[in-house]
């Protein structure tokens, strides 16, 4: 019997490529929310309605995008992804082809369509990668770098919104067709790759898997109730606080810079996200030494310090960052101080994400699955916070004071840290 072992290298690197195309398309539609709002001339909220589609279409795929895994596979589920992907890209870019409130819809439709694929490939490629690594150290590996790898485009992407959109009073979604061309290419070649290669299977069990007789599952765990709840607010606050950040320093907290503010206030934006890389990785290396509640308490507690004094603090106070300056190329410029702080909160969101999910999972044993599903379906929180934040903008004038959501946000992700990721429900079998 032949036990010739399997080259997986080509899919391993089209797998790494489609973890950073979730945060590539995701990320992008945070800046897209400025182009549609001087494109169409709409309010803040609504130029948020970008943001709010690709998340909230989490919230209806995240369930059935479980349960086809488990009955298709990884490799008909990672086809199916890309698939959708390329069509919601597709769609985005027909609209900018397109004029009037004709074009504003198609690209929500296409931003909705974008997010079942996002959903997708987060339940698909994680597993994935880790086991066509063959699992273990060589599997967590290659899952950190994926990671690293989500983190790096999603600064990518920010950057170079801020390139191919250099004056954002007068931006149109053309202009961003270079970005959504290289999303489709890589979406076609992932296609194809993954299409011509074999893919490790799980053996997929019948339905006899659990006698649905139970009325338990894992809403029946009081912590994981309460931490589906913090991931809904933990991604609505990883992606409010630089897209209201962005916002800001383009209409008006730049005013002591002269000219080239769109391209400065996307690189102070794109800095928060590259501070999450650097933070993931240090997360990797200290996750063996520190608790996942120690870490979510301490990263909660100093982001309410930067948020609090992001908000307290006077704009004219500013300090040099390192930024792209357009056609200046790259070079220091004084931004407020407030940006600073904010720009740093991206060391705090890094880690909250498996923090949380470390300690809503613990405990649940057989219905850890299902608590994946659930959990995928509330990333619809970054489509619903930056929302509501936006609309504090509107009602109030001031971008700054819209922190309050954030701050509310995290004050929660301290009191489920200290006081809701306690299992209460140990009486419960899960085995």
């Amino acid at each position: 019997m032949s036990t010739e072992k399997k080259n997986y290298t080509l899919a391993i690197i089209v797998m790494i490529l489609l973890f950073g195309m979730i945060s590539f398309v995701t990320n992008l539609a945070s800046p897209m929310g400025d182009v549609l709002k001087n494109q169409f001339d709409v309010a803040n909220w609504m130029g948020t309605l970008g943001v709010f589609a690709n998340f909230i279409a989490y919230a209806c795929m995240g369930i059935p995008a479980g349960n086809l895994l488990q009955r298709r596979g990884y490799k008909f589920t990672a086809l199916a992804a890309v698939a959708v992907g390329f069509t919601g890209v597709g769609v985005q870019t027909i609209a900018g082809l397109l004029a009037g409130n004709l074009a504003f819809g198609v690209y929500l439709l296409g931003a909705f369509i974008a997010g079942f694929s996002m959903c997708m490939l987060n339940i698909v490629v994680n597993p994935m990668l880790n086991k066509l690594a063959g699992g273990g150290n060589r599997g967590n590996q290659l899952l950190q770098v994926g990671g690293s790898f989500n983190s790096f485009m999603g600064t990518a992407v920010i950057f170079l919104t801020g390139v191919f959109v250099p004056n954002i009073a007068n931006a149109e979604i053309r202009q961003v067709f270079p970005l959504m061309f290289i999303a489709l290419a890589i979406f076609a070649l992932a296609f194809v790759v993954i299409l011509f290669t074999a893919i490790p299977e799980t053996e997929r069990v019948a339905a006899a898997e659990a006698k649905n007789d139970s009325k338990i599952g894992p809403m029946s765990f009081r912590h994981f109730v309460l931490g589906a709840v913090a991931i809904f607010i933990y991604v609505g606050v990883e992606v409010g606080i630089p897209n209201v950040l962005q916002k800001w320093l383009q209409n008006g907290g730049l005013e002591a810079v002269a000219g080239n503010a769109e391209s400065i206030a996307a690189t102070v934006a794109a800095t928060y996200w590259l501070l999450m890389f650097f933070g993931r990785l240090a997360g990797a290396a200290l996750g063996a030494k520190f608790s996942a509640k120690s870490m979510l308490t301490a990263v909660s507690v100093l982001g309410l310090v930067l948020v609090g004094g992001a908000m307290l603090l006077n704009p004219s106070i500013t300090v040099n960052l390192p930024v792209f300056k357009g056609t200046d190329g790259f070079g220091l410029a004084e931004v407020p101080i407030n940006a600073a702080l904010l720009v740093l909160c991206g060391l705090c969101t890094s880690v909250m994400w498996g923090g949380i999910f470390n300690l809503a999972v613990e405990g649940l044993g057989r219905y850890t699955e299902k608590a994946a599903g659930i959990f995928m379906a509330l990333v619809c929180g970054g489509g619903i916070l930056p929302l509501i934040q936006n609309f504090v903008v509107d009602l109030s004038g001031n971008y700054l004071v819209s922190y309050w959501v954030i701050v509310a946000g995290l004050a929660y992700l301290l009191f489920y840290a200290l006081v809701g990721s306690k299992n209460v429900n140990k009486d419960i079998k899960v085995e």
